[in-house]
């Protein structure tokens, strides 16, 4: 018998890899923070309401995003990358160093908030974040965020591309 919350021997294994299996879209989502350009690669972001229509996105403790999302009406953009980008998961992967252009070479458009909307995507759209009340949206290491859609851009006619994992109890 297994100590009550506690997983037997061999679950976590099988729950990494069943959840590793959930397949998520790959997005770069971008912003301006005192005149700089920002980025943040993230696949845990999900349609969450059709009137207002809004997503949800799970952001890991610490990150900078969510420290300018908490207070609510933080706008931001969220461009979703097509199976041609692939290219651009190393280049986003990891947020540019300060002083760095993260988009030096690209041809870019700016939203109405001044963030960056990537060439090529499969679309994209702007957000304004919701108020967070961190005990009601805390999901263990990571925090919910939630924004309503404000305007959006269809892009590129392909297909979205999509990510596994190995195993789903890390990036």
């Amino acid at each position: 018998m297994v100590p009550e919350g506690q997983l037997p021997p061999g679950t976590t294994d099988a729950i990494g890899a069943v959840l590793g299996r959930i397949p998520s879209g790959l997005f770069i989502i971008t912003w301006q923070e005192d005149g700089a350009d920002r980025t943040m690669l993230t696949s845990w972001l999900m349609q969450a309401g059709f009137e207002p229509p809004a997503v949800s996105i799970a952001v890991g403790h610490g990150r900078r995003f969510l420290s300018l999302a908490a207070a609510g009406g933080f706008r931001f953009v969220v461009n979703q990358l097509g199976e041609s980008q692939k290219s651009l998961l190393a280049r986003f992967g990891k947020p540019a160093p300060d002083g760095e252009d993260p988009f030096a070479g690209m041809s870019i458009m700016r939203s109405a908030c001044g963030a960056a909307i990537l060439p090529d995507t499969v679309g994209w759209f702007e957000c304004h974040s919701r108020p967070l009340v961190m005990s009601e949206k805390t999901a263990g290491d990571h925090v919910i965020v939630v924004a309503d859609i404000h305007v959006a851009g269809s892009g590129l006619p392909e297909t979205p591309l999509v990510h596994l994992r190995k195993s789903g109890l890390h990036y």
